[in-house]
């Protein structure tokens, strides 16, 4: 080895390094040890509506350890984000003494459910939750697992339903899939499952096309417009239970 003058070179390089990797690593556990860097302050970035401030002081406690560099913020973000009114939170250090939080607040446009205390957000996801101000919102009902399809079926009745002056209250979906509008004067409207050549979109545009109709042939609302017709459309009048018929009363979707 000694008569290897590169390789007491690079031994000795390799120990430099280790050396020096020792020492930085002493440094960094001092200076972090440091009461300069000890956690002062939490700092909520913006206004919330619904996340209250004992909500966070609540998801906050006992999770204050340690100091600017040890804190464990991926245990801080996964505490806020089991209140109820948070859909995401970040959280972040900010030097030297501070932490930065910033939550995703739920918005609500729907209820969910019969009586379930569930909600629906912008984007469609369920969550459960007790709105401080109620405000009156739609009725979605059916299988989790189309909560978002729902919202999107809803938000396209909506617009679809404008120039006649009514609002969809209630929609439901039921297992099979069948889709069902209740609309602000008790009217239901079946529309039935989701086809390639026959969507719902183009029954519930039939329904608007033909609505001056179905009351003049009704001759007063009906309780139940079928549109599940491939031509036509069928009533059910809210005195009389038989139904009458549109266009065409076979086929149905």
């Amino acid at each position: 080895m000694w008569n290897k003058p590169q390789l007491m070179t690079a031994v000795a390089d390799l120990l430099l390094a280790a050396a020096a990797a020792a020492l930085l690593v002493a440094a960094t556990v001092w200076v972090a040890r440091l009461p300069h860097f000890t956690l002062t302050q939490i700092v909520v970035t913006h206004e919330l509506t619904e996340v209250k401030r004992a909500d966070v002081e609540r998801a906050v406690a006992g999770l204050l350890r340690g100091n600017f560099f040890s804190f464990n913020v991926d245990a801080l973000r996964q505490s806020l984000e089991k209140i109820s009114w948070v859909r995401h939170a970040e959280v972040r250090r900010r030097w030297p003494s501070s932490l930065e939080v910033r939550i995703e607040e739920h918005q609500p446009v729907a209820f969910w459910g019969e009586g379930t205390g569930q909600l629906v957000n912008t984007h469609g996801e369920v969550f459960a939750a007790v709105m401080t101000v109620p405000k009156a919102m739609p009725l979605l009902h059916g299988p989790l697992a189309v909560a978002p399809d729902m919202l999107g079926y809803y938000r396209e009745a909506l617009d679809m339903l404008r120039p006649i002056g009514r609002t969809p209250k209630t929609l439901t979906v039921s297992p099979r899939l069948a889709v069902q509008l209740k609309l602000d004067d008790g009217m239901v409207i079946e529309l039935g499952r989701q086809q390639p050549k026959v969507p719902i979109r183009l029954r519930l545009q039939r329904f608007v096309e033909n609505y001056p109709s179905v009351l003049t042939v009704a001759k007063a609302r009906p309780s139940v417009v079928d549109m599940r017709y491939p031509n036509g459309f069928a009533l059910r009048l809210a005195a009389a239970p038989a139904a009458a018929t549109g266009t065409e009363s076979k086929g149905k979707q």
